[in-house]
């Protein structure tokens, strides 16, 4: 598992460098494709769930006045 952590770790880092080759040339709709990309290796990377990721933007979006506190929500894990 650590070496294919360590393998996906170097893709990361090129499709990191490819979104910066391609913002930097004014290619900003297939720098957004690889920023997809990279979110999806990160979360693998992190064992981070779709329904996780789900849970967070549906918190995020949740408006102020619905007062977030006040439902109870999945938890959530913090990822460093």
């Amino acid at each position: 598992m650590v070496n294919s952590d360590e393998q996906l770790l170097t893709v990361l880092e090129t499709l990191e460098e490819c979104r910066a080759a391609l913002l930097d040339v004014g290619k900003n709709d297939t720098a957004h494709m690889i920023s997809v990309a990279i979110l999806d290796l990160r979360m693998k990377l992190n064992r981070i769930a779709d329904s996780e990721l789900k849970a967070l933007c549906e918190e995020i979006m949740l408006p102020e006045s619905e007062g977030r506190s006040g439902r109870r929500r999945p938890p959530l894990r913090v990822v460093k």
